[in-house]
């Protein structure tokens, strides 16, 4: 979220007039050239190689979506045609040349519709390309279009009522998590070998939890720009979700801001793993001091045994911040946005924004929140940001890596957490569910979900691993070890195409 996406001007007047949907995949004859079960660095090889072309890999994913979509609902707007006309017009000889993924749907993309999972924003057409963007192209990916996500990227699961529910390729009734849910979904079913992902509380890391993928979200600053005017307290990254570590260490090379002035150094190109033993601090409580259900407890308790068996020395700790003071000051940033954005709309409309009908209910209950706090709230709340990022850095000065659940559950079933429960229910509810993501995003540090563990019912749970900023090095290093000592490449979803071939 930033200020240019809640207060888009005429975009927004504009969507208050009507609504339209995203119309039909075009269609087409689909090559039986064949990328599943590669991930993006496998699929540019083969087309490095001449053993197929990048037109006949953007078909396959084509129709891999086509099969598929109408039951995980992953792809929102796609954008077929433009796609070919790129592959056939040929993607340079980057390192993802030719290698077709999709955009989350809170990311612009000139002159493609961007909805951010909002009945407000269904008409809304992007006017710029950010530069993130252009460097994922310059590396020669081909974008097939949008991925689901809730409204506004504001819950942590993907349920929006514009869009419709977006289902777990693991379990068609259960929820891919949020806000990312859409890309992740299209990434564990084989649609795309990875897709764009971003995460302001979370959201890289709970849909990769939730769809058993690998995402990191990298330390705050390290990106290239994606916002026109960020808000302040602005605490949302972008990165990718993948099936493998190089793809996403790859990615992150080449959207990482390298130029004179970066506020981070680059972290460059992580290939493998490293010699070094690390000490890595570990809990299961979150930090309200509850313990989570008990097959998420025994997943991280499983790779903290998996550590120790590499060699790494595992310290058990606790988390050193007040989860009920710490949720107050994030939510007061968190509802910033939605109390801007029904202040529009009823502006806009004359109605209240129940009445307008255009906002979903958990986003004006948010709004509400955010109305009821005194006048200073947001900058007390900024200010709370600064403190805590100074706490949890000299915390971090005695430990390399933090080992930690992403979530408190295993991926919840469709409807728990719909943006249509009860706002206080769905409150008590989100605020359990992601009580280990958001506190990455406040003090700007590095983390990861790996997965490396399912429950007994099939289900896959991350293992979330944090380091200090500008750990992101440090953070890859680790994961390229634990991939090859437990591999997830082979286990694949009963919904995806390498189930269904």
């Amino acid at each position: 979220m930033d200020r240019r996406d809640f207060l888009m001007g005429t975009a927004a007047v504009a969507a208050l007039s009507g609504l339209t949907a995203c119309g039909p995949a075009p269609q087409g004859t689909v090559k039986s050239s064949s990328i599943a079960g590669l991930d993006g660095l496998g699929v540019a090889e083969k087309i490095r190689l001449g053993d197929i072309s990048a037109r006949e890999a953007a078909e396959a994913s084509i129709a891999t979506i086509e099969k598929l979509n109408g039951s995980i609902n992953a792809v929102v707007t796609p954008i077929f045609e433009q796609a070919i006309a790129k592959a056939d017009a040929g993607l340079g000889e980057g390192p993802f040349a030719g290698v077709p993924i999709l955009l989350k749907d809170l990311l612009d993309y000139k002159g493609v519709r961007m909805t951010q999972g909002s009945r407000l924003m269904m008409q809304n057409v992007s006017d710029w390309t950010p530069p993130f963007v252009e460097a994922l192209e310059a590396a020669g990916v081909n974008i097939l279009g949008k991925a689901n996500t809730p409204e506004f990227g504001l819950l942590a699961t993907t349920e929006s009522l514009a869009l419709g529910a977006c289902h777990n390729p693991w379990n068609l009734e259960h929820s891919t998590g949020g806000s990312s849910g859409g890309s992740a979904a299209a990434v564990a079913s084989g649609m795309v070998p990875f897709a764009q992902a971003s995460d302001g509380g979370g959201s890289i890391r709970i849909p990769a939890s939730c769809c058993g993928l690998f995402g990191l979200k990298p330390s705050r600053g390290k990106m290239k720009q994606t916002s026109l005017e960020p808000m302040p307290g602005d605490i949302g990254v972008r990165n990718v979700v993948s099936r493998s570590v190089r793809d996403s260490a790859m990615s992150l090379s080449i959207t990482e801001e390298n130029e004179p002035g970066a506020l981070l150094a680059p972290t460059g190109l992580v290939a493998g793993p490293s010699s070094k033993r690390l000490k890595i601090a570990f809990n299961t409580k979150n930090y309200f001091g509850d313990e989570p259900d008990a097959d998420v407890k025994a997943a991280i308790e499983e790779t903290a045994i998996l550590c120790a068996h590499m060699g790494h020395e595992i310290i058990d700790v606790t988390t050193p911040v007040s989860g009920e003071e710490f949720i107050d000051r994030f939510l007061t940033i968190w509802a910033s946005g939605p109390a801007q954005l029904k202040a529009m709309v009823e502006q806009q409309t004359g109605k209240s924004g129940e009445e307008a009908g255009l906002l979903e209910p958990w986003t004006l209950g948010l709004a509400d929140f955010f109305n009821a706090k005194p006048a200073d709230a947001l900058a007390t709340a900024v200010a709370y940001f600064g403190e805590v990022t100074n706490q949890m850095t000299a915390w971090f000065a005695d430990y390399d890596v933090w080992l930690s659940p992403v979530l408190n559950s295993a991926p919840p079933k469709l409807g728990e957490q719909s943006p249509e429960v009860p706002f206080e229910t769905l409150y008590e509810r989100t605020i359990q569910y992601v009580s280990y993501t958001p506190l990455h995003n406040v003090t700007g540090m590095p983390a990861m979900s790996v997965p490396l563990n399912r429950n007994a019912a099939g289900l896959p749970i991350g293992s979330q691993f944090a380091a200090p900023l500008n750990g992101e090095g440090t953070l890859l290093a680790l994961a390229f070890e634990l991939e090859a000592a437990k591999p997830w490449a082979d286990k694949w979803a009963p919904h995806s195409i390498m189930a269904s071939a």
